[in-house]
């Protein structure tokens, strides 16, 4: 997915290096970055993945550096990504090649992805900030992919998850605040916050959608469980991703600026969902969430389906545990966040002891 791009991981930890004052591990990526990260590659690219992981990564080592490195590298990379901006609509398609300059789409035909065209103006605007180019900031912001999205009639106020970048039209009417749909959101309130809290667009089109969210999407389960529904031309499928469990943290954080009235109830919503969220793990057998739960036939906030009984190092849950920490100062997200920490712990404990001795069935 990354055009032939190399040491992703490196690029994107960079911060996490810096941060925790790793200082020799931290030389030794930056020492890499500067002689072994080529952008001389053919291949074809995630606009999305690239613009999150290499242009994030390279973009938060500057800024905590000034290296210069790091700012040349986003900008030059920054560059590659903008033949994907080329159709008819200004809606970027999903992947770029990098050999031709052309776009196109391997897996999901005319569809351009909300997540994936609505996650780039951060980047973007902070590459234009860095390189005086106005191209970043136009290709990603209002002059396209929000001009695009203000104009198309949206049903019942909610974003569907796939949009044709040729035609401007919604393709589906899936609507999701997990995988498809969850970081358009983020970036929504984000970008009224970096901003200085001038960009009202951002801000005004964040809590309209939120207000649609919970009108449509939001439910409380039989048990008092509170979740985020996925959406389907009108028919609600009641399961929650891993991926919407960053929400608990995005609604505290969104909190602060919202209409006064309405403030102690986005706190609570957030607190609400965060602990729906908490349940999918505590109700599983190793205390770690699955990749998607559901809330049916009597049974709340668990996998049903073996297809989404899995756990892959997902963030959402804990970062919603540190968002709604550093608002309210209530221990249990602590507590919380310990829980998930020794179930991952006991079973790469019991891991560990079944290869010492292969005969111990467990």
């Amino acid at each position: 997915m990354f055009g032939g791009l190399s040491g992703a991981t490196v690029i994107d930890s960079l911060d996490t290096l810096y941060l925790m004052e790793l200082k020799e591990e931290f030389q030794e990526a930056k020492a890499w970055v500067e002689e072994s990260f080529h952008l001389n590659v053919s291949g074809e690219a995630s606009l999305f993945e690239v613009n999150i992981r290499y242009i994030g990564g390279l973009l938060s080592a500057f800024y905590l550096t000034g290296e210069e490195v790091f700012r040349i590298k986003a900008i030059r990379l920054g560059e590659k990504l903008l033949p994907a901006f080329n159709t008819p609509t200004g809606i970027p398609k999903g992947v770029v090649s990098f050999k031709s300059g052309n776009w196109g789409w391997a897996t999901a035909g005319s569809s351009s992805i909300l997540a994936e065209f609505g996650s780039l103006h951060l980047e973007f605007l902070h590459l234009t900030e860095l390189s005086g180019n106005q191209v970043f900031a136009e290709k990603a912001t209002v002059r396209n992919i929000r001009k695009v999205l203000r104009k198309i009639e949206k049903p019942f106020g909610l974003y569907p998850n796939f949009l044709s970048p040729v035609s401007g039209n919604w393709v589906q009417h899936h609507v999701s605040v997990g995988g498809l749909g969850d970081s358009f959101y983020e970036y929504l309130i984000k970008s009224w916050l970096m901003s200085g809290k001038t960009d009202t667009e951002a801000k005004n089109m964040y809590y309209e959608a939120l207000e649609a969210i919970e009108t449509y999407l939001l439910n409380v389960s039989p048990g008092g469980l509170t979740y985020i529904a996925e959406w389907r031309g009108g028919i609600l499928d009641h399961k929650m991703g891993h991926l919407a469990c960053f929400s608990g943290g995005m609604i505290a954080l969104g909190a602060e600026d919202a209409k006064e009235e309405k403030r102690a109830h986005y706190r609570e919503l957030a607190a609400q969902i965060t602990k729906t969220c908490h349940e999918s793990y505590a109700r599983s057998d190793t205390k770690l969430g699955p990749e998607a739960f559901w809330f049916n036939s009597g049974r709340e906030a668990v996998a049903t389906q073996l297809s989404e009984s899995y756990y892959i190092l997902r963030p959402e849950v804990v970062e919603s545990y540190m968002y709604l920490w550093r608002q309210t100062h209530n221990p249990i997200y602590r507590e919380w966040g310990w829980e998930g920490q020794g179930g991952l712990g006991e079973i790469l404990s019991d891991r560990s002891r079944l290869l010492r001795d292969p005969g111990r069935v467990q």
